[in-house]
Parts: C-alpha cells; sequence; structure tokens
C-alpha cells in the first residue's frame, strides 16, 4: 500500500482532514462498507451537490477543497480537489487527471479539464468526473466502464494519463488569481502540448 501512500495524503488543496471536509466524508460512507459504493457516494455528491461555477455563474472562485464544500461550488479543478479529498477522508486512494479539450469544440483555442482517479481494489485505477451534468454532458459511476463526458476528438486535444496527487501548479494559480467566474471562463488554464494529437 505504500505506492498509494501520496494519494491518500492531505495537502493545502487537498484538505482532507479540515474538518468539514471529513465530517461530510463520514455522512457519506454512513452505513456503507464497500469501497465501490463508498467511492459512488463521494462522487455523486461532488457531482450533483456542488454546482459548476461556469454553468451557475457563481463566485467565489473556490480551489481548496474545503472552499468548495463550504461554498457549495467550483469549477471542474477544484470539484475535482473536494472529490480527491473526501474520498482520502474515506481511505481511498484518490489522485486528479486531466484533459486538454478545445474550448469550443473544433480547434483552438484549448484548456485543461479536471477530473479524478480512485484506486478500487476490484479494479484498479478508474477515472471518475463530477463535473456536473447538462446537457450534452453526462458522466456516471459505472466501474469497470469509465463514463467520462469529454474525449479527445480533435488535434490538440489530449486525454493525458498521469494520475498526479496534487493539481498542477498552472491550475491552482489561475484559481486563486481569479477576481470572479468569468476570469477562468475568459482564460482557463492550459498545458501547450507539443505534437498533441487526438485519441481515437
Amino acid at each position: 500500500m505504500d505506492r498509494y501512500l501520496q494519494y491518500l495524503e492531505t495537502s493545502p488543496y487537498i484538505d482532507r482532514d479540515h474538518p468539514r471536509v471529513s465530517a461530510r466524508a463520514r455522512e457519506l460512507r454512513a452505513g456503507l462498507s464497500d469501497p465501490v459504493d463508498i467511492a459512488r457516494v463521494c462522487f455523486e455528491f461532488v457531482r450533483d451537490g456542488i454546482r459548476h461555477s461556469g454553468d451557475h455563474r457563481l463566485n467565489p472562485v473556490t480551489c481548496r477543497a474545503s472552499e468548495v464544500l463550504i461554498q457549495g461550488t467550483g469549477y471542474c479543478y477544484a470539484k475535482s480537489h473536494l472529490l480527491a479529498a473526501l474520498l482520502r477522508a474515506n481511505g481511498l486512494p484518490a489522485g486528479l487527471c486531466y484533459q486538454r479539450l478545445s474550448v469550443e469544440g473544433g480547434g483552438p483555442p484549448f484548456c485543461l479539464h479536471g477530473l479524478n482517479a480512485v484506486y478500487l481494489e476490484r479494479h484498479g485505477w478508474y477515472r471518475i468526473d463530477a463535473r456536473g451534468n447538462r446537457p450534452g454532458v453526462d458522466a456516471a459511476f459505472e466501474p469497470p466502464v469509465e463514463r467520462l463526458p469529454f474525449t479527445a476528438r480533435v488535434e490538440g486535444e489530449a486525454d493525458l494519463r498521469e494520475i498526479w496527487a496534487r493539481p498542477l501548479s498552472l491550475v491552482v494559480e489561475a484559481l486563486e488569481s481569479a477576481t470572479g467566474y468569468q476570469d477562468i471562463a475568459d482564460a482557463p488554464p492550459d498545458l501547450p502540448l507539443i505534437a498533441c494529437t487526438a485519441r481515437t
């Protein structure tokens, strides 16, 4: 289990030991013992119970997991911080993943999109996207099948397969420097990729 320790730790932005986060994690797992069931309720809480800042035009722009929980809103990156914190607080290794997507769907400009991976003994690493559903965006928890709402389809998009224990610094900087949700909508964080090609 040592190789998963970094995916269980508390950190400034995945503050799983914050009293509000740990209390909510306990509430979510109440009566459950199967890690898959615990992961599901955590995912569904963040997907459905925390509003996407851009979709709902909500401030403040949050970053720390505890902020997201307290404010009830966050961009995909911030929601992934909260989901990782809740999973870790429940003893489930969890990390952060990213995709590079076209903002308009047909090419430049591009932006990063934040999601999660949770380690489940029966399935291994399983990616989940708690961004929040809306028409045309449908994410679900159906291991071992990944039900992600976005895929890389055009040149310049990419499905980054790394699993990070901590958020990328450029994501944190973008969220913490934003004065309102529109700042992120206008200039979302991006990670330029060299010779990036779409996965089919």
